[in-house]
């Protein structure tokens, strides 16, 4: 599968699940159903198990591991995402019927944008091995800094340069325009322009937000493998199911209070195996049932001793 082909093969189905996704299923905006929300995080979890069989199959056990433990950990870290979604949605009062849209593309965004850092990273790794160790230090680093982070969430995207560099460089109606992004309309002066609509800021904002996240869930993955198909698919593969995954934990995702402290151990567990590889190896199935205990026990304590006010 870690050919031409398989990196062809992989992309061209992902395209043709997003087409119809786009083009058949949600032809027109609506709101997403828990429902709906439920059976598609089903089916997207359900077609990256698939796909981890086939790379079980035809790559062998220790990479289907890897990229099971991949996933789990890239999957895991994506529920930071929505909680700062949530933030973006509710800020720009964004209608439940264009949130579908706007991730829909930020997915697209997010499929581009991890794909050349992944490509960047590989190359690092494979030139200057030194680079896991920083790649170690930051993973540790940014643990410990969640879980010191109080726990509401310090974004402002009133503050966002993102936004206020937009607002200076392309004019923007005042209110949305439907779920189009861009209008050809006049101007105050009856002058016909095309002018960008508040639904295209949030895009620009949920792009430019997926990379930040990116650059703790890329090194966390190089920590489980080397093997850039491998880093790649289990990428995309959890990317593709955050949408769905979005839509059906939006409303719920502040009652897991103790996620973002697991997550955090994640981290740092991730890092430290990157910074002591070469004094201490830990096996990979040991590594995917490390992180599977931590989010399990993170989620079952958030149930088990919900906050009084949550």
């Amino acid at each position: 599968m870690n050919s031409i082909w398989g990196w062809v093969g992989f992309n061209v189905v992902v395209l043709a699940i997003l087409a119809l996704d786009l083009g058949v299923l949600h032809r027109r905006s609506e709101k997403v159903s828990l429902k709906e929300a439920a059976i598609w995080s089903g089916v997207w979890v359900a077609l990256s198990l698939c796909f981890a069989f086939a790379i079980y199959r035809y790559m062998g056990k220790q990479s289907g591991l890897e990229f099971l433990t991949g996933y789990l950990i890239e999957y895991a870290l994506s529920v930071d995402n929505i909680f700062v979604f949530v933030l973006i949605f509710s800020y720009f009062n964004v209608p439940e019927k264009y949130q579908h849209r706007v991730l829909f593309w930020g997915i697209i965004g997010a499929l581009v944008l991890r794909g050349v850092m992944i490509v960047a990273g590989s190359a690092l790794v494979t030139r200057f091995a030194w680079t896991l160790y920083i790649f170690g230090a930051f993973l540790v680093f940014t643990g410990l800094r969640m879980a010191l982070q109080k726990d509401e969430v310090a974004y402002n995207p009133e503050r966002d340069p993102v936004l206020r560099l937009a607002r200076r460089l392309v004019p923007v109606t005042a209110d949305y325009r439907g779920d189009k992004f861009f209008v050809h309309e006049p101007d105050a002066k009856g002058k016909l322009r095309y002018s960008a609509t508040p639904l295209f800021i949030v895009l620009l904002i949920v792009d430019t937000t997926d990379i930040i996240f990116a650059t703790d869930s890329i090194p966390a993955i190089f920590a489980v493998t080397r093997d850039p198909f491998i880093v790649y698919t289990s990428n995309i593969c959890a990317v593709l199911g955050l949408r769905a995954l979005y839509f059906l934990l939006a409303n719920i995702v502040d009652k897991f209070v103790y996620l973002k402290l697991g997550l955090s151990i994640v981290l740092v567990f991730i890092g430290a195996k990157m910074l002591l590889e070469h004094f201490l190896h830990v096996p990979i199935l040991a590594a995917l049932g490390v992180v599977g205990a931590i989010l399990g026990t993170s989620i079952l304590a958030s149930v088990k001793w919900p906050r009084p006010n949550g």
